[in-house]
């Protein structure tokens, strides 16, 4: 694949497709992480004569226009950031693709609206992704988040557009996992959480060829503590998962990868926070964060590590009662002399809680094409490249 770098802007509409949906409350960008990281990829393309043209989702509005979701905030926000001419784009269609070829200039920026406003994005309609390829002599995807989406902003324009390549935050994204699931320096550990088995089963099949441990927490460990004979209360198991997760402990073991499981939890006992060792845990009790003796037991376990990666919290972290596990957990990743990669919404939202998000060697903003890129998928979006 070509980098932004590769390509002579000058004087050509550089089409970037970038990541702005970012949390939102009253009107108002809540955290502009996603926004910020684009940047350099913006300012590189006006520096070098580009008129540039901004493509971003915001939440699911499933092909209709829902105020609450419009992209004019983040027009405002760039107004103050970007300081050249900025232009709205309310409306995609053949007139106002003739207006930005006639009326932006070298230098000078177009957002276009919500793309999820458009039926034809989420379809990857042939029809859409000519209109959308129509303005753009150049295209970059600078959104690796989206980059699992077969969408016509990502997908079909990438199809009808000879120049093409990635922006910088898509660079660094694949950089560092490259070095994680290619050769990466060992010995590598992963922590695996979140809620459930079923959607990190790719990724813990696949990273069990390449890592020497596995930490597991979060509710999806439930489903591995049930499927090894312990009660776990009233807790979330996914009884439809028991006899994977007995497989993943099976080939753990097949592949001399050692699999650490809570060996103590914090339960909701009647209302009340407790801390509990597994036998002691009753049928009415409720896991949700590991336990003072598992924080420990992890901790000391994660010495010596070159390369860890991480996705889903250990417990309910949003909780103050429940937020030890995963807090203490990732200070101490933080603190280790290693490769150390995060991804995902939730975990990014407790390490900066944590107040170690910056302490990560790289902290990924995808999710879903962070899961499957783990789980060695190709991506229609990095395909079409």
């Amino acid at each position: 694949m070509k980098s932004i770098k590769d390509f002579d802007l000058k004087g050509k509409r550089v089409f970037i497709r970038v990541d702005f949906n970012v949390p939102m409350e009253n009107g108002k960008i809540t955290d502009d992480t996603r926004i910020v990281e684009a940047l350099p990829t913006i300012e590189y393309a006006l520096k070098s004569g580009g008129k540039v043209i901004l493509c971003s989702h915001l939440g699911r509005p499933k092909g209709k226009r829902i105020p609450e979701l419009s992209l004019k905030p983040v027009f405002e926000y760039l107004k103050e950031k970007l300081a050249v001419p900025l232009y709205f784009v309310e409306d995609i269609t053949e007139e106002s693709v003739k207006k930005i070829d006639s009326e932006v200039r070298e230098g000078e920026v177009v957002l276009l609206e919500n793309i999820r406003y458009y039926e034809g994005e989420n379809k990857n309609d042939p029809e859409f992704s000519k209109i959308l390829a129509s303005m753009a002599d150049v295209y970059i995807n600078d959104a690796f988040s989206v980059c699992h989406r077969a969408h016509a902003s990502v997908v079909g324009i990438a199809e009808r557009v000879k120049e093409k390549g990635i922006g910088f935050l898509t660079e660094k994204e694949l950089k560092f996992l490259n070095r994680v699931i290619g050769k990466p320096e060992r010995p590598f550990y992963a922590i695996v959480g979140g809620s459930k088995v079923s959607t990190k089963i790719g990724i813990l099949k696949n990273l069990l060829s390449k890592i020497d441990k596995l930490f597991i927490g979060g509710a999806m460990a439930n489903t591995f503590l049930y499927a090894m004979g312990f009660n776990v209360g009233s807790s979330s198991v996914e009884k439809d998962y028991i006899e994977i997760a007995k497989s993943i402990l099976y080939e753990a073991h097949e592949q001399e990868v050692k699999i650490y499981l809570p060996v103590d939890a914090v339960v909701d006992r009647e209302g009340k926070a407790c801390c509990v060792k597994l036998n002691e845990i009753e049928d009415g009790d409720v896991i949700y964060d590991i336990g003072q003796d598992t924080v420990e037991y992890f901790a000391e376990a994660l010495d010596g590590a070159k390369t860890v990666i991480w996705n889903g919290p250990l417990g309910y972290f949003e909780k103050k009662e429940f937020s030890v596990g995963t807090f203490s957990l990732a200070r101490k990743v933080a603190s280790l002399s290693a490769l150390t990669v995060a991804g995902g919404g939730d975990t990014l939202a407790a390490l900066k809680l944590a107040g170690v998000l910056t302490a990560f060697s790289h902290t990924s903003t995808a999710g879903g094409a962070f899961l499957e890129y783990l789980e060695g998928k190709s991506l229609p979006g990095l395909a079409g490249l």
